[in-house]
């Protein structure tokens, strides 16, 4: 299957309107989580890490692993060995395998989300009442076609579902969506960027480093 590319490029906002691609952009991120996303998405070898800011005479921001000239100076320096995947994730592979054959999501990206989600616990109980491998809350069981949101089959394939509506929904804006997966499209929406809510800043830099790593194993 041809793997499914993600909008992974921002032009940062100027202030006044526009984006160094010359037009409006209603959706920008906050430079901290362009950093992030470049680093978890782009670059997830650890010796790779690095990343070079450069600002240029028109104060448009770039970020790189792989500076060309000595403009670029030493941003931020990221250790992703702190996030690893769980040594018994293999037990579900078979099901994610068919959610991505039927929805077109990475299987990479499936499983870093359940990690993410549930640690690969199929009975997981959250304290909000989200259940299952990928968190399903009760309110989404009838339209993701989930009776039993503890079957691994079930739960996989209606989280799935539902992050491909995340996906679409924000233009394949990958964190965009994840935000939405933790925090809901509503505060996505209000904010136009992912909220200022640590845990959904964590959660997002959570599973673009575990994306990154399953990609690479």
């Amino acid at each position: 299957m041809k793997r499914k590319t993600y909008t992974d490029k921002y032009a940062l906002n100027t202030g006044d309107g526009s984006n160094s691609r010359g037009r409006a952009e209603p959706l920008y991120f906050p430079v901290t989580l362009v950093v992030i996303f470049l680093l978890v998405c782009l670059f997830p070898d650890i010796s790779r890490g690095d990343i070079y800011q450069y600002i240029d005479s028109e104060g448009i921001v770039y970020y790189t692993n792989t500076p060309t000239s000595s403009d670029y100076l030493l941003y931020i320096r990221e250790n992703l060995s702190q996030v690893a995947p769980e040594p018994d994730s293999m037990a579900y592979d078979t099901i994610i395998q068919k959610a991505q054959a039927k929805y077109g999501i990475e299987f990479s990206l499936i499983k870093a989300v359940i990690q993410a989600e549930s640690g690969f616990d199929s009975r997981a109980v959250s304290k909000k009442g989200a259940k299952g491998l990928m968190q399903i809350m009760p309110d989404n069981y009838k339209a993701l076609s989930v009776s039993n949101p503890f079957d691994p089959s079930q739960n996989i394939m209606g989280g799935t579902r539902y992050l491909k509506q995340l996906l679409n929904r924000y233009d394949d804006k990958l964190p965009l969506a994840l935000a939405a997966y933790n925090a809901g499209p509503g505060a996505v929406d209000k904010y136009r960027q992912i909220p200022p809510y640590p845990e959904t800043r964590n959660y997002v830099q959570k599973v673009m480093t575990l994306y990154s790593r399953y990609k690479n194993i």
